[in-house]
């Protein structure tokens, strides 16, 4: 509710000067409040119309066409789809990770903060990543630079950031291990990235994310890589440090089974495209789209013993010859795919209240 100015029957002891003085100032002050509440209705990421191509040898691919989410204050955000269906480079797009060329972001607008990312000079990206933006990526290993200890990447983004040097920067570091349940956090800070397993060089990834208290964390399939039981572990840790932070994050997987875990808002991908967008629960209780329907579909766990387990079949599209109809046809078992659109790309609508999909009779349709 916006904040009112008090009418002038509060006043009755003032003078008529001090009365207007007062107004002056509490007509600033109430601006500014409402300023405030109006801020915080906004998203704290808006993301509109992204798309990005990369422009090589063999054509043009259009790894993210047409694009649109937002990300609220403490919010996590799900985007699921096969390899190649556009999840990564859609994040990469918005932290100017993409290399161009061949890539090129041909049109679209990511509003964090008031700053739109995607015209966002290099010096001004360079404030936003690691501080307020931050980014665990899929191979810990490839990731940490395997020539310098620990300590010294931990307190990079300190230094660049923060301008924290010296023995204030290494005990925040050493602070930072213990939080994500690094043993022994003062001897395993100087040693280098081979001296850990998978599962510790990953906590110490999320350690390098969060070290700064960054607004949002992205998180490009940060459990791929583990086994069954460190990927618990790890999704535990991001949901308890998102909670100590109140961190907004992107989590950026091809399984649904970690999603139903871990997220708020599911947004499902495919061929460069958002699928569907809905709340976890409306979208496992009620998937809408058919491809939807075939990611839950081929979960194993969710197939009884002995039965053989359900397969997309098929292969995503070439995206360097989109299809102008419905991409989902050709693999559309779960759905009619004699009604998937031919004339024309099926475009996102809001199917039921605040559950989006694409507007293909076919794929909206039940087998």
């Amino acid at each position: 509710m916006a904040t009112a100015m008090p009418p002038i029957h509060f006043y009755p002891f003032f003078e008529k000067r001090a009365y207007f003085l007062h107004r002056e100032w509490a007509q600033r002050t109430c601006a500014f409040l409402n300023s405030r509440q109006s801020s915080l209705v906004m998203p704290l990421l808006d993301v509109r119309h992204l798309t990005t191509r990369f422009h090589t040898r063999h054509g043009v691919v259009h790894a993210v066409e047409d694009v649109s989410f937002s990300v609220d204050f403490g919010q996590t955000l799900g985007i699921v789809g096969e390899s190649g269906s556009g999840k990564s480079v859609t994040c990469y797009s918005l932290l100017g990770l993409v290399p161009q060329p061949p890539g090129r972001i041909h049109r679209g607008q990511a509003l964090f903060g008031g700053v739109d990312l995607l015209q966002a000079t290099e010096k001004q990206l360079r404030g936003i990543r690691g501080k307020r933006i931050s980014m665990i990526f899929q191979d810990p290993m490839t990731s940490l630079n395997p020539f310098m200890k620990v300590s010294a990447q931990l307190t990079e983004p300190l230094a660049l950031h923060e301008n924290l040097h010296g023995q204030a920067a290494l005990h925040r570091a050493i602070d930072a291990l213990a939080e994500v349940g690094i043993p022994d956090p003062e001897k395993r800070i100087h040693s280098y990235p081979h001296q850990f397993s998978g599962g510790m060089r990953q906590r110490v990834m999320i350690a390098m994310a969060l070290i700064t208290r960054p607004e949002l964390l992205i998180c490009d399939e940060p459990t791929t890589a583990l086994d069954v039981t460190v990927q618990k572990q790890v999704l535990d840790l991001i949901r308890d440090r998102q909670r100590d932070l109140g961190t907004a994050v992107i989590f950026i997987t091809h399984d649904l089974a970690v999603v139903s875990e871990v997220c708020d808002h599911i947004n499902v991908m495919y061929a460069g495209r958002i699928v569907e967008s809905a709340a976890k629960s409306d979208l496992f209780r009620e998937p809408l789209h058919a491809y939807t329907r075939s990611l839950l579909k081929s979960i194993p766990a969710t197939q009884r013993k002995g039965e053989r387990l359900y397969t997309i079949p098929g292969l995503p599209p070439d995206l360097t010859h989109p299809s102008a109809a419905c991409a989902f046809q050709p693999r559309n078992l779960l759905g009619d795919p004699t009604l998937c659109l031919t004339d024309r790309a099926p475009e996102l609508e809001e199917i039921q209240p605040g559950h989006f999909a694409q507007n293909c009779p076919g794929c909206l349709a039940q087998a």
